[in-house]
């Protein structure tokens, strides 16, 4: 499939999720890493060794950033845990919802203040059951937005001041005064619309110009948008309808990565789109991401 730019979108690897989410571009060790959130797994793929990893964790996961310490941090489906890179072992932090057994953990990211965001929702999806959650470098538990469905993706603005958020059945995206210093939030204000026909908004990044990108479920797209006038700038197409999330990475943070997922498709529609649920890659797309931050330990 031609994008609007003549670009063509690139498998990583031969690995398709069943609901692949969340990538994370380590420039450190050039490996990008993504969850695959149903199957209870956290993929890796190593340029410089040209080598996959797959770590099981034996419950779901919603979502994993990087650690100052050389790890990662995870949203499970039973709370916050540290995973050693290493040799995949868990250390639980918390849950803070231990009480409501049908919940998961889906997206999360860090802040640019070092906390680490997770937001959860009903495995039934039912309205408004979900919730978002930090977790500070001192890893006290604070939960900043309740009576979410489906909690997605997150970003913060170039200036550290807005926190943009995804409640996908929403079709917008919000925007809120974040202090950085702090980790609070106020003012929710609607910052973005989209269109049914889009396709539902799930994760996102944003770039170093400050727009926003965002994957588009049963949308076959990532779009590209800019936060302060609302405008919708232009797509990149993929050959999948359920698209995820998207990150920046490679040497200058030029190349876009793009989950997939093919949970919930019917056989002909798999047949139709044999690559539904593997990892893409958009090299040099013309456009620049800035790093991961991540969790200060």
């Amino acid at each position: 499939m031609i994008n609007q730019t003549g670009m063509q979108p690139v498998v990583v690897g031969e690995h398709n999720c069943l609901l692949g989410e969340g990538p994370v571009w380590d420039a450190k060790q050039q490996i990008i890493y993504w969850v695959d959130i149903l199957n209870e797994e956290i993929h890796e793929y190593s340029f410089a060794q040209k080598m996959h990893k797959t770590t099981r964790v034996h419950q779901m996961v919603g979502a994993v950033a990087l650690c100052t310490d050389g790890n990662l941090i995870a949203a499970l489906q039973n709370g916050f845990a540290f995973i050693n890179r290493e040799n995949g072992q868990i250390k639980m932090i918390a849950d803070p919802e231990n009480h409501l057994s049908g919940n998961r953990f889906n997206d999360g990211k860090c802040d640019p203040g070092g906390r680490f965001w997770a937001g959860t929702m009903a495995l039934s999806e039912e309205n408004n059951a979900g919730s978002v959650y930090v977790i500070e470098k001192d890893l006290a538990l604070t939960k900043k937005i309740e009576g979410i469905t489906v909690s997605n993706g997150m970003a913060w603005s170039l200036d550290h001041k807005i926190f943009y958020y995804i409640d996908s059945p929403s079709f917008e995206v919000v925007a809120y005064a974040y202090d950085t210093k702090s980790g609070q939030i106020n003012n929710k204000k609607s910052a973005i619309k989209i269109a049914k026909e889009d396709g539902a908004p799930d994760g996102m990044t944003i770039d170093n110009e400050g727009m926003l990108w965002v994957a588009h479920w049963d949308g076959w797209q990532v779009t590209r948008w800019n936060p302060v006038t609302g405008e919708k700038l232009f797509h990149f197409a993929l050959p999948v309808a359920r698209v995820t999330s998207c990150t920046f990475g490679g040497d200058n943070l030029q190349d876009l990565y793009i989950t997939s997922a093919k949970v919930g498709l019917t056989p002909e529609a798999l047949k139709n789109q044999p690559l539904a649920g593997a990892l893409f890659v958009i090299p040099n797309c013309g456009f620049k991401g800035i790093p991961a931050v991540e969790f200060v330990l």
